[in-house]
């Protein structure tokens, strides 16, 4: 009797907690929010706000929980209310085996594939030497357009979201880590770690190495760690699909690797071959830049590829995190080819040191129709304005 009087203490007490989300000066678009909301072991949780909009909170190792509002207005307080849910809702968010890797899914439509098998040619023609595993593609729209591009006939070298370096200089040696058919280098995926699903987010842990291969035995430079978190979004004034990467790019010797000022290289995202030509792809920046020419050595927040799909229109904003290195972001935007890379080393050269891991942050919003400059501004500002959160019984 005791216990049981205890846990209608307890449930009582549950349902009469507030999460209360501060105001920002901004409208915010995806705000992924963390509390620290009190559960029973293997309890499920919701939250409902003032108009019954009801959020999955799915349940954190550190014993908090998230969130994802899909928009929140510019000077808006919002409060939910917590709840425990009388059935286990299925994870909206899932990974799992896919065509030639890892598939994450939302409510059962695939958002991308990460692919780990280099030994399977899309191509006859394709050369061995540029092979590739450790990559995101395809990636898809809400609609399930594709918006990536692989092994490109132009430049098959190309990989739908991909993050080697190009022009490098490892002890001593000129090397590339991007241009694998120039054999002086290559970027493989190595192997794997945590993979975990969700009712508000799922997502996956990879490693991938970067070889020189231009000494007298192939030496790993890099060690490049991934670190993806998909997220069902609800709620957004749109369809969309948000998923953030996190590299994290540690030297593998106690050489540095130097990085000279260079116009592409460190974050590649492509196209597919539909979008070739100069007037086949759509572009559009931050700062309302969408002739690619002009947006080309520009900087911005964001940046937007896009081009004509099976939804008619369809695309992906990159959004770079405010404390990146030497944010906002230099862009290369290609003249004729539809992809663009984020490019530090345009600003100028920098170097990985031993025991200094670089960095580096990105949201992906991925759309159909026209893009959306005010949505992903929105988008963005979640990364700006992050919840400011307080618990209340």
């Amino acid at each position: 009797m005791r216990h049981f009087l205890f846990l209608s203490f307890f449930l009582a007490e549950l349902s009469a907690q507030t999460i209360t989300i501060a105001p920002a000066p901004v409208d915010r678009a995806a705000l992924v929010v963390n509390a620290k909301v009190p559960r029973c072991t293997g309890d499920v949780l919701s939250a409902k706000d003032a108009a019954g909009r009801e959020y999955d909170l799915q349940a954190e190792d550190d014993e908090s929980s998230t969130l994802v509002i899909g928009f929140l207005p510019a000077n808006t307080t919002l409060t939910l209310k917590v709840a425990t849910v009388a059935t286990a809702q299925p994870h909206a968010v899932k990974v799992g085996p896919g065509e030639d890797g890892l598939s994450l899914s939302i409510d059962g439509k695939e958002v991308f594939n990460f692919r780990t098998d280099k030994a399977k040619k899309p191509r006859a023609d394709i050369k061995d030497e540029i092979l590739r595993a450790g990559y995101l593609h395809p990636v898809r729209s809400p609609s399930g357009a594709i918006v990536t591009g692989d092994y490109p006939a132009n430049h098959p070298h190309h990989h739908g979201i991909w993050t080697p370096f190009t022009k490098v200089t490892f002890q001593g040696r000129h090397t590339d880590f991007w241009n694998m058919q120039e054999k002086k280098g290559e970027e493989q995926w190595q192997g794997g770690g945590r993979i975990w699903s969700g009712e508000v987010h799922g997502g996956f842990e990879a490693v991938m190495h970067m070889n020189d291969l231009s000494g007298t035995q192939p030496t790993t430079a890099l060690i490049d760690r991934w670190s993806v978190t998909a997220y069902a979004v609800s709620y957004a004034p749109k369809p969309l699909r948000v998923f953030d990467l996190t590299t994290t790019q540690a030297c593998a010797t106690d050489s540095p690797v130097e990085l000279p000022q260079y116009h592409y290289g460190s974050f590649g995202l492509r196209g597919p071959d539909e979008w070739n030509g100069a007037e086949n792809a759509r572009y559009l920046t931050s700062e309302g830049l969408g002739d690619r020419k002009k947006g080309d050595g520009a900087r911005a927040r964001w940046c937007y590829l896009g081009g004509k799909t099976s939804a008619g229109l369809s695309g992906t904003a990159v959004l770079g995190y405010p404390d990146n290195f030497r944010f906002p972001m230099p862009l290369r935007l290609h003249p004729d080819m539809p992809y663009f890379s984020i490019v530090p080393q345009k600003l100028g050269a920098f170097a990985i040191e031993p025991g200094k891991p670089y960095v580096t942050r990105y949201r992906f919003v991925v759309t159909d129709g026209e893009p959306d400059a005010k949505l992903f501004d929105a988008c963005w500002n979640s990364l700006a304005h992050p919840a400011a959160v307080s618990i209340a019984k």
